[in-house]
């Protein structure tokens, strides 16, 4: 019963973390402008996400247009959208084996296969736990070193936005859905139907049966 419920808790983080995930990447709010400057009256404020950029007006108008090339994006954003997809992908695999190690739960023949398959659903949800940690990394520390910049204009200079920290909460939750995924459905060390011979054995020997008293 602590197993199942564990493995619950742990998928409902790792879905969170994953949902988190798709969140993060789709919102175009990594980067928005930093309010520095001499610069009192703001007019408008900039978006800069993986996807697109959006222009905020005073006046609460948005226009947001996709990005033209790939290429043109910086290093840090290329390396973003790359990790938040695979991410986003291996958060699937990791849904789909913690799905069928639920579907072993009742099944007698696949039983011993359930520790290896939440261990991979487990694994899986880490390692997109990690990924888009490093992506949120990345971005973060590339606006920081720009903001510190001296020769970079204030007009040019990024704050972090709602996605980075979106990405730091989904990591967590996917790093920890997955630890207690790995955690909850200890190995056995022999199947079921070998303990139960061999407890039937010690009972028989433990009363003292023997065929030759019913010959």
């Amino acid at each position: 019963m602590a197993s199942a419920g564990l493995e619950i808790l742990g998928m409902i983080l790792a879905v969170a973390g994953w949902l988190g995930v798709m969140v993060a990447c789709c919102l175009p709010m990594w980067r928005v402008a930093a309010y520095v400057g001499q610069n009192i009256v703001i007019t408008q404020v900039v978006w800069e996400g993986l996807w697109m950029s959006c222009v905020v007006q005073s006046t609460g108008q948005m226009h947001c247009q996709i990005y033209d090339s790939m290429l043109g994006l910086p290093e840090d954003l290329q390396a973003a959208r790359a990790l938040t997809v695979v991410s986003t992908f291996i958060g699937v695999v990791g849904i789909a084996l913690a799905v069928a190690g639920a579907k072993c739960t009742n099944c007698t023949s696949d039983a011993s296969n359930k520790p290896r398959i939440m261990l991979g659903s487990g694994g899986a949800f880490i390692g997109a736990g990690l990924l888009l940690l490093v992506a949120v990394c990345w971005t973060a520390n590339t606006i920081i070193l720009d903001f510190h910049d001296p020769l970079l204009q204030e007009t040019q200079k990024r704050e972090f936005g709602n996605s980075l920290y979106f990405g730091w909460g989904a990591s967590c939750l996917l790093i920890l859905g997955g630890a207690i995924l790995s955690c909850s459905c200890p190995s056995r060390g022999r199947p079921a139907s070998a303990r139960a011979n061999y407890s039937t054995v010690k009972s028989m020997a433990a009363t003292g049966y023997d065929k030759r008293d019913y010959v």
